[in-house]
């Protein structure tokens, strides 16, 4: 990777994505696009895009002269099933356009999948990267749609498309977005600022998490990796930790003790996190590209609350 296009600049992962690829690529080396510019601090290159627009899309590639592009724009999972049209005309729409353009510009290719990927029959514990996926939701349909769609562009012209099956993404950066799995931040933001959190996913419901710093560096990581040694290529199982929310609570009181966690289910999120796994194997991406993470939940949780507390003080 030499020069990067990333859509969705401004998402969840985009926003922390394009700090992490100007550091280890050159600031002018990546743009950075997004529907709309809003009061977040992006310096360096960055254009209005529409990624229903392909048109644009391609002139903004071929015109910065990109060789890879990242496709980080969608709409996450429990937007996705109040706009469930909306959701397929953005999240499918965008995904072709940028392969399309990708293929014409003969440019590296990422996008993320996610747990969201499978479905209430596929197997709970342990899930293997190859395996029965059957979604229930609207955002689940999208991203084994996408997978196919890339795993079809690579073998169909040869297009270098690379991806991972991302869990939930904890961040003390970027707002939650609108994912069943946000309330594994949201929760360390109520702790600092109310000393108690009222969750949404019910206690026992496990679910896989990743902190963002080792997102960010499994993307990296898969993009740097030599294409010779990949046999999967695209959705990757990737995690760093599985847990409910009582013991995200624990760990949490392990440095605020007056932290309490209450329930008030939402029947929505609770429905789909209920058909997601509780936990995924990462094997294959180990195997084949050297897949790892530095962070399990007491650590990520020292490291949350204490970056939390300089931004919420500043």
């Amino acid at each position: 990777m030499k020069k990067i296009m990333v859509t969705g600049a401004l998402g969840q992962i985009g926003s922390e994505l394009i700090a992490k690829l100007r550091s280890e690529y050159g600031t002018d080396n990546v743009l950075a696009t997004d529907i709309r510019r809003t009061n977040s601090a992006i310096e360096g290159p960055f254009e209005i895009l529409d990624v229903t627009d392909t048109n644009k899309m391609h002139t903004l590639a071929k015109d910065f002269g990109a060789d890879t592009m990242m496709h980080m724009a969608a709409l996450l999972s429990a937007k996705a099933e109040e706009e469930p049209l909306f959701a397929w005309n953005l999240n499918m729409g965008g995904l072709m356009n940028s392969l399309e353009v990708s293929r014409e510009l003969n440019m590296q290719f990422f996008t993320p999948s996610s747990i969201g990927a499978f479905g209430p029959s596929t197997p709970k514990k342990d899930t293997p990267q190859d395996t029965l996926q059957r979604p229930t939701t609207m955002y689940g349909v999208n991203k084994v749609a996408g997978e196919l769609l890339c795993d079809y562009y690579f073998h169909k012209f040869g297009l270098d498309t690379r991806g991972v099956r991302f869990p939930g993404l904890i961040s003390y950066v970027a707002q939650p977005g609108g994912g069943t799995t946000d309330y594994a931040v949201d929760i360390y933001y109520k702790a600092l600022e109310e000393r108690k959190y009222t969750s949404y996913i019910a206690e026992g419901t496990y679910m896989d998490m990743m902190y963002m710093p080792d997102a960010l560096q499994a993307i990296v990581d898969l993009m740097e990796a030599d294409p010779t040694k990949l046999d999967h290529r695209n959705a990757f199982n990737v995690t760093a930790m599985s847990f409910e929310p009582s013991q995200i609570a624990a760990s949490i009181k392990k440095h605020i003790p007056s932290f309490e966690i209450a329930y008030d289910v939402d029947p929505v999120r609770q429905a789909i996190a209920d058909s997601w796994p509780d936990s995924i194997d990462p094997s294959v991406a180990i195997a084949e590209w050297g897949f790892k993470t530095n962070y399990n939940l007491d650590k990520m949780t020292a490291d949350m609350l204490l970056k939390l507390k300089l931004k919420l003080s500043a």
